[in-house]
């Protein structure tokens, strides 16, 4: 099969890698608009279930990924002056230009073709492809080209938030809540290399207005950020990547839905499909478990005959589509659970103040469960006794994990019906 992948990011790349581990004869390209290297961001994040599925999908790129792989195992929590420390789960932080460039040296060490500052805006720019794989990201040309028909929907966040690097080396998954005349403002940190370390800032809009972060160019807002967070950053310096014209990159989380993931022989990967919020630190984990359901659901398929047997593209495309559809069907499935959670942590730092004046322990404990549908319809201290009584019964934990979504489902119907 021809296959041509618009994206160098973590899902068409290890799409590709795992296309050629199936079948050494597919001719894959993948097309980088931008210059090798030159990647946004910092660092990204996941959990020992995902490198336990690469090992089993190209145990080669898993071990890579691994050995240049931070870990830690403690959350922090900084509010004001006070602090509180969760022992957790170990979670593991990777440079994304490390990434990257881990999957770029596998794939083409397999023979994959990796062509950077090449654009294509249009699938018809690849009138060879069988398959062309649309891994651009939120704002995908390939997508945006048939929009109509992939029923794309995007919900702009309310808070503003932006994504720095720090020369300060986190630990610990590191959160820092600090408190303005304007209101609160907090950040998430931790590390991703020996040398440095991600920290994204996250307030309101009237918080951002406030301290006049709005209108401040980079390098003053950064300076104020660091006064901010002098305490966490031990006088470390917060590092940038600003606009052109010097503005600093502030954002509004888009969480972006398509009605359909699939258009003929283009087809829908990663972010380019769905995002979820940042928050829940999952969205590298979810392209690169997109690229294994796709290349699981091509598996055996023989749509890469088909130039031999003299059919034109609409037989390609029909014999592309169960594929797809497979595809589709098993990725929004595995996707709910994770969107409901992200959906629900992201409210929770849209309602900060609800629970920010709780005892620091109370308030981590409720931060960790802030994926909950029941927690923003109960008082907070008594959901922290509930879940903590819930810990102790096996029964009344059973009772919370089945009211939890009927409740939800339930307000959430009645909001829709009143308007709300």
């Amino acid at each position: 099969m021809k296959v041509a992948c618009v994206g160098g990011g973590p899902a068409g790349l290890y799409f590709s890698i795992l296309m050629k581990r199936q079948n050494p004869s597919h001719d894959i390209t993948v097309y980088e608009r931008n210059a090798a290297g030159s990647t946004y961001g910092w660092g990204v994040t996941y959990w020992g279930s995902l490198i336990d599925s690469l090992h089993v999908h190209d145990p080669e790129s898993a071990v890579a990924i691994s050995e240049n792989s931070v870990r830690w195992s403690d959350g922090i929590a900084h509010v004001g002056d006070r602090k509180t420390v969760h022992h957790g789960d170990t979670g593991f932080g990777i440079g994304r230009r490390r990434l990257l460039g881990i999957l770029t040296e596998r794939a083409r060490a397999l023979g994959v073709r990796v062509e950077f500052e090449h654009t294509i805006t249009d699938a018809a720019e690849l009138p060879d492809a069988e398959l062309v794989v649309a891994c651009d990201g939120v704002g995908s040309a390939l997508r945006e080209r048939h929009a109509g028909h992939f029923g794309t929907e995007s919900t702009a966040g309310h808070n503003t938030y932006i994504w720095l690097g720090t020369t300060k080396i986190f630990d610990s998954f590191t959160f820092a809540f600090v408190e303005t005349e304007h209101g609160w403002i907090w950040c998430y940190a931790y590390g991703f290399s020996e040398n440095g370390s991600t920290c994204i800032v996250e307030c309101s809009p009237a918080t951002w207005t406030g301290l006049g972060l709005d209108k401040a160019c980079e390098a003053d807002g950064l300076a104020l950020l660091e006064r901010l967070f002098a305490g966490p950053l031990d006088g470390h310096r917060l590092i940038g990547r600003a606009h052109a014209d010097g503005s600093a990159q502030w954002l509004n989380f888009r969480t972006l839905t398509n009605r359909t993931w699939h258009h003929g022989n283009l087809v829908l990967l990663g972010d380019a499909a769905h995002t979820t919020h940042y928050s829940i630190g999952a969205g590298t984990t979810l392209a690169l478990e997109d690229a294994i359901a796709l290349a699981g659901a091509l598996r055996g398929h023989s749509g890469g005959h088909s130039r031999e047997h003299g059919r034109g593209g609409s037989d390609v495309h029909a014999e592309l589509r169960p594929a797809l559809v497979q595809y589709e069907r098993e990725r929004r499935s595995a996707l709910l659970p994770v969107q409901s959670a992200a959906r629900y942590s992201a409210q929770w730092y849209e309602n900060l103040p609800r629970y920010i004046h709780l005892d620091p322990p109370q308030m981590f404990a409720l931060l960790g469960q802030r994926h909950s549908p029941l927690l923003p319809h109960i008082p907070p201290q008594l959901y922290y006794r509930i879940d903590r009584a819930a810990e102790q019964l096996e029964a009344l934990r059973r009772l919370k994990r089945w009211l939890g979504p009927r409740v939800a489902r339930t307000l959430h119907a009645r909001s829709r019906a009143s308007g709300g």
